[in-house]
Formats: C-alpha cells, structure tokens, sequence
C-alpha cells in the first residue's frame, strides 16, 4: 500500500556551488572562446601570452591582462574554469558581480606583474622568466582560491578527489607547492611564480578592506531571515565561514 505522504530524508548531496553566476559565465565564455580561436591560429599565443621580454622590450602592455584568457591544452583550461566555478560562483554572490571581477583581474595582472617583477632579480632563475611565455587563468584562480580559504576556512576541499582537506590548509598546501616549485624555475610548462602572485595580489587587495558594504549587509540580512525560518522548516543556511561545514568542493 502507498502512503499518503511522501518520504523524507535528511540525507542530501550536491557537487559544486550551483548554477553560475553572471560575471564567471562571462569568463568561462571569454576563455574557451579564445581557446578555440588559438587552435586555429597558433600564432596568436605568442602575441598575447605574456613574456617579460616582449613587455619591455617591445612594449607589449596588453600581455599582463591577455595572457589570462589563454590556455596550452583541453585539461588545462578545463581544470582552470571547473576551479572558477566550483569556488567563485559563492564568492560572486555574496560580493556582487562588480567587486568580483574585479578581484578576478586584480589576482590575474597581480600575478602577471610579480613574474615580471621577479623576472630583473637576481636570482637564479630570473633570464629563465624573462624569456618565458605566461599563459592562463591559473593566477587569477590561486586569489579566487585565497578568497574562499579566508571566507570558508573550515569548508572541506577533496584534494585529488580522495582527501577532505579544510580550505585553509588546502590553500597552504599549494601555495607552499609553487614557492618550492618556483625556487628551481619554473619547470614543467608551470609558472609557479605566477601562482605566488595571484594569491598575494589577492590577499592584499582584500586587505584593504574594499569589499562593497551594502554586498555585505545585504548576505547578513538575507542569511537571519534564513536562520529564522529554521525555527518553522528544515532550511539549512550557508555561505559564510561559521557556517555548518555542508558544502563539498
């Protein structure tokens, strides 16, 4: 016999933050589109990758912003945009479309200006960054990763898919990754610098204290009607970092 009322469970799963948000549709638009054109001119990378040289040498300005949207194979731009998204999509709605994008592109050029800078030290591997080509969105997604570790530091990332991981510790993890990495140059197609310069061109930037106010009291409000309705419904609230850990990236 069918019951009358349909079954509950407590139990519930979901992958990854949900549907995508304005400014980070934009983004992934941009890249894949200027994927697919560099498979049909190949020529274009080394005009808008970044390469200290050509910057100061031939005055290419545009490359600490183009080098962004540029990306060497399929599982890299795959991996750059599923890290956009799993991670930037909470960020966009609790800051706002605008003050998101522009930490996307502060982290982005941050990153490229640290290469750049690092590139006339005198350290070992400066002429290897100096005639180096730059090419992704891999800086500006190490500050959407900083992000999300300040906000959501307890919030559990599965490291390599298998190992729960709080998002502070995963953030350390990798930064501590590409200093090592960058220490010995920048090995194996990666510019671990450029990873170091996204996540400390995003940390200051969000140290200066510039985060839109009415974005942020706006989530307060909306987040105690939400924990007042839990007194009537089963309504889990999210979104913050003293939040119950629910959401697994």
């Amino acid at each position: 016999m069918r019951s009358r009322y349909p079954a509950t469970s407590t139990f519930s799963y979901s992958f990854g933050p949900g549907p995508i948000t304005p400014a980070i549709k934009a983004i992934i638009i941009a890249n894949v589109a200027a994927f697919l054109i560099t498979l049909v001119v190949p020529a274009i990378t080394l005009r808008l990758g970044m390469r200290p040289a050509d910057v100061v040498g031939a005055l290419h300005v545009w490359q600490p912003v183009t080098y962004m949207f540029l990306h060497g194979g399929f599982f890299h731009i795959l991996f750059n945009m599923l890290a956009l998204w799993m991670f930037g999509v909470e960020l966009e709605r609790m800051w706002g479309t605008r003050f998101f994008t522009r930490y996307y592109f502060v982290s982005g050029v941050g990153a490229a200006l640290t290469t750049l800078v690092l590139s006339f030290t005198p350290f070992p591997f400066a002429d290897q960054l100096y005639y180096a080509l730059t090419i992704g969105a891999s800086g500006a997604v190490y500050g959407i990763l900083l992000a999300y570790a300040l906000y959501f530091p307890n919030r559990p990332i599965y490291m390599y898919f298998f190992f729960p991981i709080p998002a502070k510790y995963f953030v350390m993890i990798i930064g501590a990754i590409s200093l090592l990495s960058s220490m010995s140059g920048p090995g194996g197609g990666i510019a671990h610098t450029t990873h170091l310069g996204g996540l400390l061109a995003g940390y200051l930037y969000l140290k200066r204290g510039r985060i839109h106010v009415m974005s942020e009291i706006k989530y307060r409000y909306l987040k105690w009607r939400i924990n007042r309705m839990r007194k009537r419904f089963d309504v889990y609230s999210g979104g913050r970092a003293d939040d119950v850990d629910r959401r697994v990236h």
